[in-house]
């Protein structure tokens, strides 16, 4: 073997070995653990209360390959026995379709508990805040926008205790005189913009929520 061959098998291989450290330096991904829904139920802001938006994260988790993990819909409701949204998640750290975009590491810093956390806010936007398909969420700009995504929560994460109706029935009505507080997937828009609590939905049905910007879409979290 001559002397240029050698020097050009030996610099393929010097290249394939820093490829192969810098994979094994990066490792796999962590594993979805976020994601928007790519579609709602079908019947408005009533996904069968709790039990049934569960459900839906569910499903949907599996579709995509992670229906070992415990799914929960990212809602409040309201009442005696009233639920709060940021309990139901977890601790985190949570990452979107993909796994090297995280979302948020704690529950305090997805809320912004602190003047620190709220300054630097959570990662959340519209190339982050993804399906569990890997896409993202049509936003300000597309056609038709449906970045309302249901919450019923208040920008801490928490219930509303104003005795208005914040979550549409506790997520059972399709009524045209009852509301949902949603947030903007994008953040951006009307309200303030904010991920999980940006104004109240017109009505409950699903021309109702598709009349503001929405689709009956919300967020998932997985919780271990």
């Amino acid at each position: 073997m001559n002397k240029p061959l050698l020097i050009l098998v030996a610099s393929v291989a010097v290249v394939a070995a820093t490829s192969q450290l810098a994979v094994a330096q990066r490792g796999d991904p962590p594993p979805m653990t976020f994601f928007a829904t790519s579609a709602g139920t079908g019947n408005g802001a009533n996904l069968g209360g709790l039990a049934g938006a569960d459900a839906h994260c569910q499903t949907l988790a599996a579709a995509a390959g992670r229906g070992d993990a415990t799914w929960r819909a990212y809602l409040s409701t309201q009442g005696p026995n009233a639920v709060n949204a940021r309990d139901r998640i977890g601790s985190g750290p949570w990452y979107a379709s993909g796994g090297r975009r995280r979302v948020a590491q704690t529950v305090g810093e997805l809320h912004g508990d602190t003047i620190e956390q709220a300054r630097l806010g959570n990662a959340l936007g519209k190339m982050i805040a993804l399906t569990e398909k890997g896409m993202p969420v049509n936003g300000i700009g597309d056609s038709p926008n449906q970045h309302d995504m249901l919450t019923g929560s208040m920008p801490d994460g928490r219930a509303y205790t104003d005795g208005m109706d914040h979550t549409c029935g506790n997520w059972t009505s399709t009524a045209s005189d009852g509301s949902a507080q949603v947030g903007h997937s994008d953040k951006q828009g009307g309200g303030n913009g904010s991920w999980n609590s940006s104004h109240p939905s017109r009505g409950c049905s699903q021309d109702n929520l598709v009349s503001t910007g929405g689709a009956g879409l919300f967020y998932c979290f997985a919780t271990n």
